[in-house]
């Protein structure tokens, strides 16, 4: 497919809306180089035409289809790629929303260097620091990009990395897997955004399953999903965004109590 070459101009610096921003667009790419990966992806908002720089993302867009972006205007403007950077920030391919593929230049913006996020998962040969007692109950969170049941790399991953490590180091008498999705319609951009009827119970199966891998008994786990979820944006690993907190599977990990 051939690619289109736009060169349009939005000041970083004209930041009208909300610290908290969601919308529906086509993803750009701009061909910086600071390096390997250091590319930018960039998202205009068809309702204010604000240029959003939403490379921080764990999920990269595909340029193939629109984006639902989910994402908070971040306090370190660096201006490396030509947009208002959001950090944390979420993106959501929407594979029913076809795009045409869109290239810049750099033109002048630098990009950045690439270097691993935080929750990058270190290989399993690298040695884990056990949980030191005493040892409480404790529910950990799997955050999931729209309508998708798969565990996102060096984002769901790490906090199953997390989850697995303290169920080995405490021996827990219980493990309850709750899968949640966002069944009420959002209008954003004027695209209807709601999840399907089975992304919940989706959800909490390839949590179960991914953990039965990992050596979890199935007695030791009750899988269950609701149709309905509360926001949960405080919940480790859901960014503080809202909306995009709806869509998780809470594992809770009981102990004895001996």
């Amino acid at each position: 497919m051939p690619l289109a070459f736009i060169s349009l101009t939005f000041p970083a610096t004209a930041i009208a809306e909300s610290n908290v921003v969601s919308f529906v667009s086509c993803p750009i790419y701009r061909d910086a180089d600071a390096g390997k990966k250091s590319g930018c992806w960039l998202t205009d908002n068809p309702g204010t035409a604000q240029r959003y720089d939403v490379s921080k993302a764990t999920s990269k867009p595909d340029w193939n289809y629109g984006v639902l972006v989910e994402g908070k205007v971040s306090d370190e403007q660096d201006n490396a790629c030509g947009g208002v950077v959001l950090a944390p920030v979420s993106v959501s391919i929407l594979q029913e929303k076809p795009c045409t593929r869109f290239m810049l230049p750099a033109e002048g913006y630098p990009g950045r260097p690439f270097v691993l996020p935080e929750t990058n998962t270190v290989p399993l040969s690298v040695e884990r620091v056990p949980p030191e007692p005493p040892f409480s109950d404790r529910t950990f969170s799997i955050l999931f990009n729209f309508n998708d049941d798969f565990v996102t790399y060096q984002h769901g991953d790490y906090y199953v990395d997390q989850t697995i490590q303290w169920i080995r180091g405490t021996n827990p008498a219980e493990i309850i897997i709750t899968g949640y999705a966002d069944l009420t319609e959002h209008a954003i951009s004027d695209y209807p955004i709601v999840e399907d009827a089975d992304m919940a119970q989706k959800r909490a199966e390839k949590i179960a399953f991914t953990l039965k891998r990992l050596g979890v008994s199935d007695d030791l786990m009750t899988v269950q999903w609701e149709s309905e979820t509360d926001e949960a944006p405080d919940q480790e690993g859901a960014d503080g965004l809202p909306i995009a907190s709806r869509r998780r599977v809470d594992i809770e990990i009981i102990q004895s109590g001996d």
